[in-house]
């Protein structure tokens, strides 16, 4: 694959975020200086459900508190897209936006969701937001029981900007347990609203329902930050939604 080229995340993809998700010490030791992972236990709710919620564009304005805008920008494959979204950071921090591939693949026993950051010709960084770099963010979702699961976040991303990684690092421990209430909230909720908006409407699960213009992946380039200086270290949280 030459330079900035970019492919669709393949099955070796896949089973490296598997990894990292699933072996904790491991992924601490290996990516001790650009990763973050939050993790908690719902006990209310059923991975396929978290999932239909991480997916629903429609649904994330309704229970998503940091974001400013969310565009599906087109469709690459049956399984993966590309889209933009920006979001809202805790001060001192600049607000940020991202472009990014998203690729996700569903086993009888977990639900997985990654993405990288790509350079789309119509969605060029803006000068009032900090374009911010996914090297390889996504969720992993495993079912506990018929209506419980495991959730992992885990993100190597490079925030950019000119901020000192301290400050970085202090935002992002405000943010990622209040995002993580939120999502776990938003998924009690979630089958109520869907019966109320296109129940059955879901290209997550039925590609053919997509109506995303498509678009192919050579058009896209490989987004990488000129440094890595700014990257996030480890901040491990863990949350136990309230019963």
């Amino acid at each position: 694959m030459s330079q900035g080229s970019v492919a669709l995340p393949d099955e070796t993809v896949f089973s490296d975020f598997r990894k990292q998700c699933v072996s904790t010490e491991n992924w601490l030791s290996k990516y001790n200086k650009n990763g973050m992972e939050c993790r908690m236990n719902i006990n209310d709710v059923s991975a396929a459900t978290m999932y239909d919620v991480l997916h629903d564009s429609q649904y994330r304005k309704k229970w998503d508190p940091t974001m400013l805008e969310s565009i599906d920008i087109a469709r690459l494959s049956p399984n993966a897209d590309v889209g933009y979204y920006s979001w809202i950071c805790p001060k001192p921090l600049k607000n940020r936006d991202v472009v990014t591939l998203r690729s996700w693949q569903v086993k009888d026993d977990e639900y997985l969701i990654l993405n990288y950051s790509v350079k789309h010709p119509n969605y060029p960084p803006r000068k009032d937001l900090v374009r911010a770099i996914s090297i390889l963010t996504g969720y992993m979702l495993k079912p506990t029981g018929p209506n419980s699961c495991s959730f992992t976040y885990l993100s190597q991303a490079d925030p950019r900007g000119s901020l000192p990684k301290w400050v970085v690092n202090k935002a992002s421990q405000v943010l990622a347990p209040k995002v993580l209430k939120c999502v776990h909230k938003a998924g009690q909720n979630y089958p109520e609203w869907k019966e109320q908006n296109s129940p059955g409407h879901k290209p997550w699960l039925y590609p053919e329902q997509s109506q995303l213009p498509e678009m192919r992946v050579a058009d896209l380039l490989l987004q990488r930050g000129d440094s890595l200086e700014n990257l996030w270290v480890p901040l491990p949280h863990y949350y136990e939604p309230s019963q």
